[in-house]
């Protein structure tokens, strides 16, 4: 018997669970969004290797952490507090900024004025 979905209803492939964690290839293209949006906004000019570097580092950390980054993926505020905590310093020193206005720019990247 096949999955037929109910007119009015959303498909039956748009509603199996499993698929509330974004690809490897999105995650990848918000990072890469995410941080040269970041470096706009700093006003200084980071090399394509360093940005290729904090790229993958940063790809590296919300690979590791997708679980929780996935629950909580509406809360930009707290996402936010956690880039802040586990991934700024470490970009700060590869692109050799300081770590408060890496931290200000990236939230004005990512959650814009509302956060």
């Amino acid at each position: 018997m096949s999955h037929k979905s109910i007119p009015g209803s959303p498909p039956v492939k748009h509603t199996q669970s499993g698929q509330n964690l974004p690809s490897a290839r999105g995650i990848r293209r918000a990072c890469s969004k995410e941080l040269y949006r970041t470096a706009k906004r700093l006003k200084v000019y980071v090399s394509p290797e360093r940005m290729k570097q904090a790229e993958e580092y940063y790809y590296g950390k919300v690979i590791t952490n997708l679980l929780w980054i996935g629950e909580n993926r509406d809360n930009r505020k707290k996402l936010c507090e956690w880039w802040n905590k586990d991934v700024s310093a470490e970009i700060a020193a590869m692109w050799e900024v300081d770590v408060e206005p890496l931290k200000d720019a990236f939230q004005h990247a990512f959650g814009g004025y509302r956060l």
